[in-house]
């Protein structure tokens, strides 16, 4: 029954859809007025049946109930209970229906708190949500039913990829998808503002908090992904280019800059086209991403491989939202004023430069994403990779990150270079010095040389806007920008360091003997076999060393062999130091009894994702910052239409009883 009650839950959302965008739209065109009140309550109702429907389905999943079609692909009774669960959202079918109730769950707040903007406007938005919202649920309940019965009911499931059973993989698909429906909150807002020609600060406030809370999950997700595949996969890499990787990578980039252009138009009433272009844009790139994941044209360990009808489908619902959204603009894009000018050389001068810079390494990306799978289609096969994308991005990257330096000291709508030359002096010294060491030490590309250089000088650069300020009283989006803006710093040179002084090393030794790679001297101690709940392995036992005089510490990578599914995996041993990380994964048995160990030694490896983390903390000081503020500024607004209120109530009183 849980099953049943899972899809009639999401039958009832779907239905509520398209009467919020049917209610909606009649309102809108003045031939519904009445039905204007039940879009909100509508919006409300159809995120809780979204919500029902997944807890069913994770329900289904907990206690392995093999009679329903999705469970019985995607788990296994013997799978850990956190995996049966992490496999409620490891497939096709649960990922979308994460997708729609996440959806569904945003536009039911949107509902509840949103009363800045007109009721137009959000009524709008709330129909745009709902149209988006119904595409997905037409594709749930027509080409991908996530709680279809199975008979007969087998006697054991097939299990969980054994790559993606993992705590990695089992959080980061939902911190993802939190992101890409952000963005589609932001979509509709932009929707809702050309559809009432509402396009100004008070639009940009309500859409702020859903950009700044889709950068921020995008932020976590494409960390933790990052993290996952390099210590899951045992190839020693942190980013390979792999076209599920930029799948995410590109709507971050485009949330990236749209959260500077809302920034700027709740702040300064500028930026206005840029602001409802690049929220079409963001949304944009989180449907290209889901197509490419989705319609089967992708192999990749991230990607659900499914058949064409289904990848037609997506391919559909991408022509009508984003085709739709973008001739919306073009015919409305003349109602859109300019908004207060200013100087190119000012801090919204800054912001629009990598505002570029941000869409051109977009469109790099997506170029050679989408490339190989043109040329495969003619016949061609064509591979892009860090050949490509490295120094094509870098052409962008480097000035965009020397402006992101400066940009910050710059003052509102106009101001000049030397007012702030002062403050550029250490940060420049820093750029000096760094290129000088590289140099030096000769053997090292040109790339982690720009990064590491460029590193130093945002490092000092980017705490420079406290300089001068009362750190107590300090704001907490300046907090959060400066946090930001240090934390990218932080990747740049881990991402530099350990481009230019990793070493790799692949050796076979047998039992007893020694080898080492940078300052570590390693011993294959012993090599044993293991059992897990579903899987059993071969664990090594290392023991390690930093240096001559160093501790000896042991570390145990395994590789095992799940069999539901059958499958093999590297599970490699990391051992973390302040300076970098050992990196360790075991190979197969040599006919000679040697043991193949593949060895990295990675300095300042960690600093990416603390980096990534560190940029994620930055965008939710800023977010808590503008919500309280957002809060305070709505309780004095009521506070003072009370206060009206009572003195007109006074007065009434007066004018009726004199005495």
């Amino acid at each position: 029954m849980t099953a049943e009650l899972g899809l009639a839950a999401l039958w009832l959302a779907a239905a509520l859809a398209g009467l919020q965008l049917l209610a909606g739209a009649l309102a809108l065109a003045g031939r519904g007025t009445s039905l204007a009140g039940i879009v909100r309550p509508v919006a409300v109702v159809q995120g809780v049946l979204a919500l029902v429907a997944f807890l069913c389905l994770i329900a289904v999943f907990a206690e392995t109930d093999l009679s329903v079609k999705l469970v019985a692909m995607n788990s296994h009774s013997l799978k850990p209970l956190v995996f049966k669960i992490a496999g409620a959202w490891g497939n096709h079918e649960g990922s979308m229906l994460l997708w729609v109730t996440v959806m569904g769950m945003a536009g039911g707040v949107v509902a509840l708190v949103e009363r800045r903007l007109p009721e137009p406007t959000i009524l709008a938005t709330l129909a745009g949500q709902a149209f988006v919202s119904l595409g997905f649920y037409a594709f749930l309940l027509i080409a991908s039913n996530p709680f279809e019965r199975l008979f007969p009911v087998p006697e054991e499931g097939n299990g969980l990829n054994p790559l993606l059973q993992d705590l990695g993989l089992a959080f980061h698909p939902p911190t993802l998808y939190l992101g890409y429906v952000g963005l589609s909150v932001a979509f509709s807002f932009a929707i809702g503002a050309l559809v009432t020609r509402q396009v100004g600060p008070a639009f940009a406030r309500a859409m702020r908090p859903w950009v700044l809370g889709a950068w921020i999950f995008l932020t976590l997700g494409i960390t933790a992904g990052s993290y996952w595949a390099y210590y899951e996969l045992g190839w020693g890499g942190w980013w390979f280019w792999d076209p599920v990787e930029n799948a995410s990578l590109m709507p971050w980039l485009a949330a990236t800059a749209l959260l500077h252009s809302v920034s700027v138009l709740a702040a300064r009433d500028a930026l206005r086209a840029w602001t409802v272009m690049l929220g079409v844009v963001a949304f944009s790139m989180s449907m290209i991403g889901t197509f490419l994941v989705r319609s089967g044209i992708l192999t990749s360990v991230h990607a659900f491989a499914v058949d064409p009808q289904r990848g037609s489908f997506i391919l559909a619902l991408l022509a009508i939202n984003i085709g739709g959204a973008l001739t919306l603009f073009a015919l409305r894009a003349g109602t859109v004023t300019e908004g207060e000018r200013f100087a190119l050389v000012s801090r919204e001068g800054a912001l629009v430069f990598n505002n570029v810079m941000l869409s051109a390494i977009l469109g790099i990306v997506l170029f050679g994403t989408l490339y190989p799978l043109v040329a495969e289609a003619m016949g061609a096969k064509v591979s892009v990779g860090p050949p490509y994308f490295n120094p094509m991005g870098a052409l962008f990257a480097v000035p965009m990150l020397v402006v992101l330096a400066i940009g910050p000291m710059l003052r509102w709508r106009r101001d000049s270079f030397p007012r702030i030359g002062r403050q550029l002096v250490i940060p420049t010294m820093l750029v000096g010095a760094g290129l000088i060491a590289m140099v030096a030490i000769g053997g090292v590309g040109i790339l982690p040389t720009l990064g590491f250089a460029l590193a130093l000088g945002l490092g000092w650069a980017s705490v420079l806007p406290l300089k001068g300020r009362n750190l107590r009283r300090t704001p907490l989006p300046v907090w959060g920008m400066v946090i930001a803006h240090f934390g990218i710093a932080v990747s740049l040179l881990g991402m530099s360091c350990e481009s230019a002084f990793s070493v790799e090393k692949l050796v076979a030794i047998k039992t007893g003997d020694a080898t080492g790679v940078g300052p570590w001297q390693i011993k294959l101690d012993a090599v044993q076999p293991m059992a897990g709940p579903n899987w059993t392995a071969l664990e090594a036992r290392l023991l390690v060393r930093y240096g001559d005089h160093g501790r000896v510490v042991q570390i145990d990578p395994q590789s095992r062999s799940f069999w539901a599914p059958p499958q093999q995996t590297s599970e490699s041993a990391l051992l973390t130091r302040w300076n970098g990380q050992l990196y360790a994964v075991l190979g197969g048995e040599a006919d000679d009894g040697r043991w193949q160990l593949r060895l990295w030694w990675k300095p300042f490896v960690p600093l990416i994702w603390l980096g990534g983390v560190l940029i994620a903390l930055g965008g939710l000081l800023a977010l808590i910052g503008r919500v309280a503020s957002d809060l305070r500024r709505i309780f004095a607004r009521e506070k003072i239409a009370y206060r009206r209120g009572r003195m007109a109530d006074l007065e009434r009183a007066q004018s009726e009883d004199p005495s």
